[in-house]
């Protein structure tokens, strides 16, 4: 990168700290963060700009970046409803140790974490988390505000519907859909789609 660029965080907390890392690691400058409350912890000493639902978001981050630093995909989708309102600039945030295929689609305020690896021509929505060592093999759908987990495996033709969460290390067999808002726990084997909504564990994958 060229020229360092700032961004401006929303949330700050666990989550985000793995999300500054990167960034940094990238040559990015974080400009400060904004959350419904100051942080008690400070670790990265970032300014503090107040909460998004009562300052002018717009006039103090202008034309820089902004980025989701949320872990829960409900909030996130929230806070990227407000960028694309403000028409602020957002980005997808991909750590330098990703693997991406030059023919994988990524869309905005998606974060690609440590080690993740993204294969060919797999589709990534917004505000997705790819988390740490994840693998989204080829030809994988994942739609907006889905989280997959850390160590979490998407075999090939994998589809992840909107705010789903797959689990850590948790695996998907290839061709199998998981519809939208489903929670697969950590470590659960994904054999056959997934079309009830709830929270599904285990191998034998059961419903809880």
């Amino acid at each position: 990168m060229s020229e360092a660029k700032s961004v401006f965080l929303f949330g700050y907390s666990g989550h985000s700290y793995v999300i500054i890392e990167s960034l940094l690691d990238a040559g990015y400058v974080i400009g400060g963060y904004f959350d419904f409350q100051r942080a008690e912890r400070n670790p990265y000493e970032l300014e503090y700009f107040g909460y998004e639902g009562e300052v002018d978001v717009k006039t103090i981050v202008g034309n820089d970046l902004v980025f989701p630093s949320i872990g829960e995909n409900p909030i996130r989708r929230k806070l990227v409803d407000i960028f694309e309102h403000h028409r602020l600039n957002q980005f997808v945030a991909i750590d330098p140790s990703a693997q991406v295929s030059k023919t994988a689609s990524l869309n905005y305020s998606t974060y690609i974490g440590k080690n993740v690896v993204v294969n060919a021509q797999s589709e990534i929505g917004k505000g997705v988390i790819l988390n740490t060592s994840c693998i989204v093999e080829h030809e994988c759908e994942v739609s907006d505000y889905a989280h997959i987990a850390p160590g979490a495996v998407l075999s090939g033709n994998v589809y992840v519907g909107t705010e789903s969460f797959v689990g850590a290390n948790a695996v998907v067999r290839q061709n199998v859909r998981i519809t939208s808002g489903n929670v697969i726990g950590a470590g659960s084997v994904v054999l056959s789609d997934v079309e009830e909504k709830g929270i599904w564990v285990g191998n034998k994958l059961r419903k809880l």
